[in-house]
């Protein structure tokens, strides 16, 4: 589910948001609601997750009517669920957010910290210090079962020494999930803009191993589970809804710029939420995109997304649920990767080695 407000975009965000625009909201959850009655009926969800934007930016009495819509028409299933909403520190600093999530069923948070550095924050744009981001993180569980905090590394003028500070106080909070994402520079954001001017300069990318190195040692030392490329949990509280996208699981997706992906179909929504409305309040279809996958291609899909896992393919189970063989997919990229070392394979499974995540991308570039 898509909210894509925020009270303003930063500087490396290329996410369906708009922001100082809360004069949409009432016309988002209207069209919301249309959007929703095309299912025709109640669908009852394992996993439902609010992303965003900001999905905490909401008001306490559109957040209400979002969680009605959700219960009318996705509801949870009471007795094995997980409900997953992201949030900004700065709206969980007053408990009322953290209440209301808690009385209408979140059982997980996301919380954007960042970083807990206030001059990499300043960097980020972020609108909260350090200190905050600590105090929300205590707060928060007592709320809500299950904490996760994003960080970034490879943020520029980010020391490696900076970063460990930020690793040891998120373990010090002591959440459930975290999450550790390398800086990124996408294009269209003024984060590419100014590096393109030269006023912005990215880390080397031996700095950004070492974090990201540093993240993979520190971790899971401190009790936090390593299960996909970017993401640690404590036994327990790995992302279920996550896991259901790199099982290839199908997904409905609704709101501005939301994908799903049903019946061997991927369809996207209009990004641009003025586009999203005007189309839903004309009477026509969000999709700006679809695409159905072939089995083959279909195959290819989840060999990339069960690699993203630190479990790797269960070879058996792959073949059983796409009908092809993932040596046969693989090709000799599989054997040169293992022969460099960035693949291993056991009677069962096939996944990247430790020094394989550092290179993930060409890896699982060669099944597509």
């Amino acid at each position: 589910m898509h909210v894509p407000f925020c009270a303003h975009r930063c500087g490396y965000c290329d996410f369906t948001l708009v922001s100082g625009r809360d004069d949409l909201v009432d016309d988002y959850l209207n069209a919301l609601d249309t959007e929703l009655a095309t299912l025709e009926t109640p669908r009852p969800m394992k996993s439902l997750f609010l992303g965003g934007g900001t999905p905490s930016h909401l008001a306490i009495p559109d957040l209400l009517t979002l969680f009605e819509l959700l219960a009318e028409w996705l509801p949870v299933d009471d007795d094995d669920n997980e409900l997953s909403v992201e949030a900004n520190p700065l709206d969980l600093v007053s408990e009322e957010k953290l209440q209301l999530f808690a009385e209408c069923g979140v059982n997980r948070i996301s919380i954007g910290v960042q970083s807990f550095d206030d001059a990499i924050l300043k960097t980020l744009e972020r609108d909260h210090t350090g200190q905050q981001a600590v105090d929300v993180i205590k707060t928060a569980k007592v709320f809500i079962d299950s904490i996760a905090v994003d960080l970034i590394f490879g943020v520029p003028g980010q020391s490696l020494d900076v970063w460990e500070q930020t690793l040891d106080l998120a373990i010090e909070a002591n959440p459930m999930h975290i999450s550790t994402y390398g800086l990124t520079f996408e294009k269209g954001t003024s984060f590419w803009t100014r590096r393109e001017k030269g006023t912005l300069l990215p880390l080397v990318p031996e700095l950004e191993r070492e974090m990201y190195a540093l993240a993979m040692e520190k971790l899971p030392a401190a009790g936090f589970v390593q299960y996909e490329i970017s993401n640690f949990a404590k036994p327990g509280h790995a992302c279920r809804h996550n896991i259901g996208y790199w099982t290839g699981q199908p997904f409905f997706g609704f709101g501005p710029g939301a994908a799903q992906y049903l019946d061997g179909c991927r369809e996207l929504n209009h990004r641009s939420v003025t586009n999203w409305l005007k189309r839903i309040e004309a009477g026509e279809s969000p999709m700006v995109e679809s695409e159905r996958l072939d089995p083959e291609d279909r195959a290819r899909e989840r060999a990339v997304l069960n690699l993203r896992q630190v479990a790797g393919v269960d070879k058996a189970g792959f073949q059983e649920q796409t009908g092809f063989d993932i040596r046969t997919l693989g090709g000799e990229a599989i054997d040169r990767f293992l022969a460099r070392g960035w693949l291993e394979e056991t009677a069962t499974h096939l996944r990247l080695t430790r020094e394989g995540r550092f290179v993930a991308d060409t890896v699982v570039a060669e099944f597509l």
